[in-house]
């Protein structure tokens, strides 16, 4: 065959699009990720065909490339598989976890509203209502600067308030495994 057809991509898909596709499906079980796999193979082969030299090896070479992807996709395969078994493990330590910190959010929303005036707007717009900061500085008619430490000290006061209620155990991640009230008589809780 002539180097310069050889080169042609329409060509190579009418050479090899049929074998490669058996050579697929021969180590992929599922019809349509071995689909998947001949149009990445090609994709490879047009992104790369001006960088082969020896035109007399273009069938190695394309085959090398096939194995490469068949090998990528078993490589993601597993990755999504251990994404997936992650997802469940980390999804049953939630739900452990959610009855304490849901417990504690109730007592927050009884703080934020104790809190000074402009602390509670601060908090309420940018954590419940998803304001970015520079968006509550405009909503407030504050420089940004402004917004950020009213932000932090409504935060800051808000911690002191719940410290002061209750003796927190966080985990790694900073959620409640477990709390206790300091008293019975907390206004909050």
């Amino acid at each position: 065959m002539d180097n310069t057809k050889v080169l042609d991509i329409d060509v190579l898909w009418e050479q090899f699009s049929n074998p490669l596709k058996s050579f697929i499906k021969n180590r992929v079980s599922n019809e349509q990720d071995a689909e998947d796999i001949l149009q990445d193979v090609f994709f490879k082969i047009h992104r790369n065909i001006k960088d082969l030299k020896a035109t007399e090896k273009i069938n190695a070479w394309v085959y090398r490339i096939a194995r490469n992807s068949i090998i990528d996709f078993y490589r993601t395969q597993k990755f999504k598989k251990e994404i997936s078994e992650l997802s469940e493990d980390i999804a049953i330590e939630i739900e452990d976890e959610t009855t304490e910190n849901e417990e504690i959010a109730k007592c927050l929303k009884t703080m934020i509203m104790h809190l000074p005036e402009g602390y509670k707007q601060a908090l309420i717009l940018t954590e419940f209502q998803n304001l970015t900061q520079k968006e509550l500085s405009k909503s407030l008619g504050l420089s940004v600067s402004g917004a950020k430490s009213r932000v932090q000290r409504a935060r800051t006061e808000l911690k002191r308030v719940l410290l002061d209620c209750c003796e927190l155990e966080l985990d790694r991640r900073g959620n409640i495994i477990e709390y206790k009230k300091k008293c019975n008589d907390c206004k909050f809780c």
